[in-house]
């Protein structure tokens, strides 16, 4: 790779950007690297990856940039708080600023000349589902045949499983990468066969300012030969379109241009859908509405038979089938996996049934859009049968949106944790009875109590975690013992 011998600084010393030194180092840069912590926990693994590289703990100041060529950037790393002073400094001497998936998309376009390789890349960002697409699609792609590597911000890191491959002799035939927008705000040159943005709502407001900015770090997934899948119930991602590009849209309506998929009723039933021309001639036009194109609705199955739960889970499916089939993927063996997939945990995953009532967690929902997500996915279709429990740290959100969903689905809402007064606030017009519990072992009990035999309750807080707990996780595994505590009062043993 081009790297050899070059002065390179790594900023921020996370999983990727142990990942990032490591990759330069194997291609033979000179690698210095700084943290604003004295000690990161992965400084023992840096000196053991590479014994001759520099650490400076400490705050980023221009000084790093001293006789360096090249500055490698960690995602998270915010431009006005961290990075506020260095990267004006290093803008001024002209030095490039890429990140983890910049290196890797170069890595890839170095790899194809040298090599002639030249794999499938399907990327996936949003605000909310990107994990569960991510994973979705890696099942799909090896399902049709072909070895795939996920990778990104889903964790492992795309330079560590690109550096093993190497290793190893053993290139993937599929990336599927999971980006972040903080990955993608450094990133220029990947072009990747198809890529989807799922959504847009509030999230990381606090790094990237407004909507506007988030949105088009998001669009940075697109290259200028990828295929874009985009959702088209919502307005923001549509504006992502380009008339030079090829655009598959999905959404919760039936499709209505060539190749585009949405979700259909009939016969009181639910359908996965997927408009087709009769004539395949149309192929090179697909994606747009062509009032002269004669199109037919193919059935693929029904949303019941998907194991994961809610609307929203099936739009996901419907974006995963998308990204495959813009590469030419066999629906027959997409459709099987896509069946059997299970979800994600934490995510409207289902953690038992106690006296009728079914309890739902939720909690890697963490911002606003999350949470209207999932009382829409499971609300569709019914009569107001939710119990939510939200809260915590609202990390400056809007919580306004909620009251519509909460109005349309929800009976009761138990809030917690440090926003809640802002979160009762936001959705008073809702008119929904609203309980303030001190812990979230209370908020189960609570909503218990209003609860009746076929109602479900859910947890998906709209909020952080870190006022009350250390992760999103330990957050689910507190609600997961207070159901199970729950079930053993009342006399049934849940696994």
């Amino acid at each position: 790779m081009h790297y050899a011998g070059k002065q390179v600084l790594v900023l921020g010393l996370g999983e990727s950007g142990l990942a990032i030194a490591r990759w330069l180092a194997h291609c033979g840069a000179h690698i210095r690297v700084a943290d604003t912590r004295d000690s990161p926990e992965r400084l023992p693994a840096l000196r053991d990856a590479i014994p001759q590289a520099e650490f400076i703990g400490g705050e980023f100041t221009p000084a790093l940039l001293d006789n360096i060529e090249l500055v490698a950037l960690s995602p998270g790393l915010a431009p006005h708080r961290e990075l506020a002073a260095i990267l004006p400094a290093a803008q001024e001497k002209n030095l490039p600023v890429w990140g983890e998936i910049e290196l890797f998309a170069q890595a890839l376009a170095e790899l194809k000349q040298s090599r002639g390789y030249a794999p499938k890349v399907l990327a996936i960002t949003g605000t909310n589902g990107k994990t569960t697409v991510t994973r979705l699609t890696g099942l799909l792609c090896e399902a049709a045949g072909l070895s795939t590597q996920v990778a990104g911000n889903i964790s492992p890191t795309t330079l560590d499983m690109l550096r093993e491959a190497l290793a190893a002799d053993q290139l993937p035939e599929c990336w599927v990468l999971e980006l972040s927008s903080f990955q993608l705000f450094s990133t220029y040159s990947l072009n990747a066969d198809a890529a989807v943005v799922l959504n847009l709502s509030q999230d990381h407001l606090d790094w990237h300012d407004d909507m506007a900015a988030y949105a088009a770090a998001k669009a940075r997934i697109f290259g200028p030969d990828t295929v874009r899948i985009l959702n088209r119930g919502d307005a923001m991602v549509m504006a992502m379109t380009k008339p030079s590009a090829i655009v598959i849209s999905f959404g919760i309506d039936t499709p209505s241009a060539p190749d585009c998929f949405g979700l259909s009723d009939e016969g009181g039933m639910q359908w996965l859908t997927l408009a087709m021309a009769h004539d395949e001639g149309e192929k090179k036009k697909r994606g747009k509405p062509q009032p002269d194109v004669e199109i037919f609705i193919n059935r693929l199955m029904p949303t019941d038979a998907l194991i994961i739960r809610g609307q929203h889970n099936a739009t996901n499916v419907l974006a995963a089938l998308a990204l495959c089939r813009a590469i030419d993927l066999p629906l027959a063996p997409l459709l099987h996996a896509a069946r059997h997939y299970a979800g994600e945990p934490h995510r409207v995953e289902p953690v038992a049934n106690v006296a009728g009532v079914e309890y739902i967690d939720d909690s890697k929902g963490t911002n606003v859009g999350a949470t209207v997500a999932a009382l829409q996915g499971l609300g569709a279709g019914h009569a107001a049968r939710l119990i939510l429990i939200a809260g915590g740290d609202g990390k400056g959100q809007d919580f306004s949106p909620l009251a519509a969903a909460i109005a349309r689905h929800v009976k009761a809402v138990v809030l917690i944790g440090r926003d809640a007064p802002q979160i009762a606030a936001a959705i008073k017009s809702a008119q929904i009875p609203v309980i303030h519990c001190d812990s979230l072992v209370q908020a189960v009990s609570a909503a218990a109590e209003r609860a009746s035999e076929g109602d479900q309750v859910l947890l998906s807080p709209a909020c952080a975690s870190f006022d009350m707990f250390s992760s999103y996780a330990q957050r689910a595994q507190v609600f997961v013992d207070a159901v199970r505590e729950l079930g053993l009062v009342r006399g049934e043993v849940i696994t």
